[in-house]
């Protein structure tokens, strides 16, 4: 694998081969003598950035002792590390783009139908996934304590912008006392410097973001990514021809949403 930029699939082959790695009680320094390799080449690995080749990652799991359906899952990430797009199954609760955002210091949200996951109260959850979900499919409380993880990624260092769409916010989920306390806690949110909430209104009629939800995630020291999400996957997009297409739907909704204050007077005359 040539190096290059720290793609999402890069990120989380290289964190599995640090669990790999650690599990061998040996340092990182240590185990690059081993193999003959300069310690940066290791370090670039694990970091997702590459720069070795397919022969060289059997070449450290087999001197790491790694059990043969663990090589397989690595070798599969491995070669996804080359192609544009990273799609990725979730077989439990936690959203597939939760670590991604945790390294993120930009987060950008557009949301055409509900009231952002990072934006929704508990009863507005359960609410939610009441009404897509059998109750007998899930764990309830699985589930909203995975939801609630999104909640812990709000910080003064990161800045988070949510675009709405006006239909979202009346959206009756859970009746009147579930969105009442949703309204409030939206307007709450609101206060806090680093949060930017626009909503984009039902009168303008077709807007840039018809097309479905999306979240960007910006960083410091990795590529932007784009984040589509599905029932039981997600996508994340990092070619540079649909970051464009991406900016240039977040630009279009910038123009078309309401200015912070007057989103903020829209909620409060729902609420009222």
């Amino acid at each position: 694998m040539p190096r290059r930029n720290s793609s999402v699939v890069g990120r989380e082959f290289g964190d599995a081969v640090r669990e790999v790695i650690a599990q061998t009680g040996l340092t990182h320094r240590k185990l690059a003598e081993e193999l003959g390799w300069d310690e940066a080449k290791l370090s670039d690995l694990v970091r997702g950035k590459g720069g070795v080749t397919e022969v060289e990652v059997m070449q450290l799991l087999s001197y790491c002792h790694v059990k043969p359906d663990v090589i397989q899952h690595l070798l599969v990430l491995f070669r996804e590390t080359r192609v544009r797009g990273y799609l990725k199954f979730t077989d439990d609760q936690v959203p597939a783009l939760l670590e991604q955002e945790r390294l993120a210091n930009e987060i950008t949200v557009w949301s055409s139908l509900l009231i952002p996951g990072h934006l929704q109260t508990t009863d507005y959850m359960r609410a939610a996934i009441d009404g897509v979900v059998h109750p007998d499919a899930v764990d309830y409380e699985e589930v909203i304590a995975a939801k609630l993880e999104r909640h812990k990624l709000f910080h003064w260092s990161r800045t988070f912008v949510f675009y709405i769409h006006e239909y979202a916010l009346r959206l009756p989920v859970g009746g009147p006392d579930v969105m009442k306390d949703q309204y409030i806690h939206l307007l709450g949110m609101a206060q806090r410097s680093y949060i930017t909430l626009r909503i984009v209104p039902a009168a303008i009629g077709a807007h840039a973001g018809v097309s479905g939800s999306f979240i960007r995630l910006g960083y410091e020291k990795f590529e932007p990514v784009v984040f589509l999400e599905g029932e039981n996957s997600g996508l994340f997009l990092e070619d540079a021809a649909s970051l464009a297409v991406y900016a240039s739907v977040v630009k279009r909704l910038d123009d078309q949403a309401l200015n912070p204050e007057e989103s903020k007077e829209l909620i409060t005359g729902i609420l009222t």
